[in-house]
Parts: C-alpha cells; structure tokens; sequence
C-alpha cells in the first residue's frame, strides 16, 4: 500500500430524538420483544421526524464534531457523504451539507455502497489526501432508513434506524493513521439486498417491494460471515499486524448474530468488538462511525490503538480499513 499522507482527526454523531422500541414495534406488527432480540440483539432504534432528512442528520453529525474537538471546517476542501437515503436524486446530499455549513470552496459527492459506503469513503478519501489533490475532507455516513422502511414487513422494519456519523480527515506529513485496506463486491448477489429507484429489474429479474428496502436476510447473512472473515485476512497481509494485535474491530452492526458469526469464524473476541445496533438498530453506513464515536465517548478507544473497520451490504459490497487511532 502506497504510504499515505492522511490521518482523521475528529468524529461526531448525532441520532433523531425520538426512540422507536421493540415493545412499541409489538404494537405495530406480529412480533415481540424476546425474538426480536433473540434474532438481532437490538433494543431500540432512532426515527427521523416527518421533515428531518439526511442531510439535516449530516449537518448535526458534523457540528457535533466542531463542539467537541473545537475543529472549522471553513477550510474543508472536498465533501463526502456515504448514504443510501439522499434527500433527492440531485442536487446531492453533500452539496446541501455545503450550503447548510456555509463552506466556500469544496467539491461535494454522495457515495452509495449502501451499509459499506463509510469504509468506501474512507478508503476514498485516504486516496484523494495521498495523492495531493485534498488536504482537508469531511467524511460523513448518515441514513433516514425509516423512510425506505415497510413497517409492515416484520423481517425488516425490526432492523433499521436513522442516524449519522462524521470524521474531518486531513493531510499529515509525519503522522497517518491509514495502514492498509481491501475492497470487494458481489453484485450478482444484489438481488439478496436491494431498495428500488428507477428499474424494478436486477440482472434480468424482476424485484418486489418497489420503494421500500428488501433483503433476504438467510442468504445476506451466508454471504457476510463467509466473506468478512476472508476480507479481515486480506487487510492484515499487507501489513506486518497479526489480528491478535488489533485493539477493536468495528464492523457494520447490521445484526448481533451476524458480528458474532463473523468473530466466531476469525477467531476475534467479541469483547473487542464495538457495535451501535443495540441501541440505534441498523443505520446502513452510519452504524460504524456511530460504534467509533460510542467507543471514543466510552473512553475504550485510545491514541495509538489499532482498529479494524468493516464494512459489508448492499451491493453485495465490502470493505475493510485498518486505522492506527492518532487523536
């Protein structure tokens, strides 16, 4: 891996106010407490409000970085937001989080790979800074889930909250905290995870559920605790760093019983592992700068610890980032 010139240097969060519990979800559908928790682990999860978008959880995300490490972002000079719920299909999320902050000068994208997309923004991000063409970027993984969510399906309003995470990253001469990353997709698996937009037809076939997100939650997770275990692997062999090394691995919170067959299968303590769906359920590409942020207010993550980050969804796509902790 080319040496890389970046490092992160603060987070924020934010979660909408109002909670969404498995007891209110046993007055919505055909399902209760015990198996909810037994299939998932999760207790409750965050709820937009009716007028309360992504980029509004963006911007929340982000100013909450600025409180707590006392950061401008005046100077951010590229924008990337990682969701699969935008506001609209233009102008893009990132460009309203521009015009909400006030930043002058920045190019703004979304990036969609769905529950990866914030280790795939990272991993861009890291490039951009290496190469010269940034100094200062802010990375943010942000979902409205609830809006895209049949709250008739009891096999997927269960699963899904709202949220959003954000990291400023910035060139650093002397000190990066990126040391190495794998990437991969299996897109004849889409159909398995899927949300419509302008085609109701994936690889020919077509799809139900039209608007809402679908998935096939046996064969998403047959592909996950295969995959992952593999793509930790392939993450650590570019570096000198044994898994046994890695203070905390974060990976995509989509559902408890997944993360415990993927620590199951790699041979990682699950008391290392740092997860946001029990209390935020699962936010697609916020659920690991959420676990991050919980983690670092927790006091569990430390200067010079080394995180292992990944993510995995729709697509099928997956990402792995290895971070030495620099803040």
């Amino acid at each position: 891996m080319i040496c890389s010139k970046a490092q992160i240097t603060a987070v924020g969060a934010y979660v909408p106010e109002k909670r969404l519990t498995n007891e209110d979800l046993e007055r919505m559908v055909d399902t209760n407490n015990e198996w909810i928790i037994k299939r998932t682990g999760i207790k409750e999860r965050r709820i937009a409000d009716e007028q309360e978008f992504t980029s509004d959880i963006c911007v929340k995300a982000v100013e909450n970085l600025i409180k707590k490490y006392d950061k401008s972002v005046h100077d951010v000079d590229m924008i990337i937001v990682c969701t699969m719920t935008p506001d609209f299909k233009t102008p893009s999320v990132a460009a309203l989080v521009q015009a909400k902050l006030g930043i002058p000068h920045t190019g703004a994208i979304d990036l969609n790979a769905a529950c990866a997309g914030f280790t795939y923004g990272l991993h861009v991000a890291n490039g951009l800074i290496t190469s010269g063409l940034n100094k200062k970027i802010l990375v943010i993984g942000a979902e409205t889930m609830s809006k895209i969510t049949d709250f008739n399906d009891r096999t997927t309003c269960i699963l899904f909250g709202d949220g959003g995470g954000a990291v400023l990253v910035e060139y650093s001469e002397q000190k990066s905290g990126f040391l190495s990353s794998h990437l991969g997709s299996k897109g004849e698996l889409g159909k398995n995870l899927y949300c419509t937009n302008l085609s109701d037809r994936i690889n020919g076939e077509s799809l139900t559920g039209l608007g809402n997100i679908v998935q096939n939650g046996r064969e998403v997770y047959k592909w996950a605790v295969n995959t992952v275990p593999k793509g930790m692997l392939s993450v650590l062999e570019k570096t000198d760093i044994s898994l046994q090394e890695i203070d905390w691995f974060i990976p995509h919170s989509a559902n408890l019983r997944i993360i415990e067959s993927i620590c199951e299968r790699s041979e990682f303590p699950i008391e290392k592992t740092l997860k946001s769906l029990v209390e935020y359920g699962n936010t697609s590409a916020a659920t690991i700068p959420l676990a991050l942020d919980k983690g670092l207010t927790e006091g569990k993550v430390k200067q010079g610890d080394k995180i292992l980050l990944y993510g995995f969804g729709g697509g099928l796509s997956h990402a792995g980032l290895l971070l030495e902790w620099t803040v």
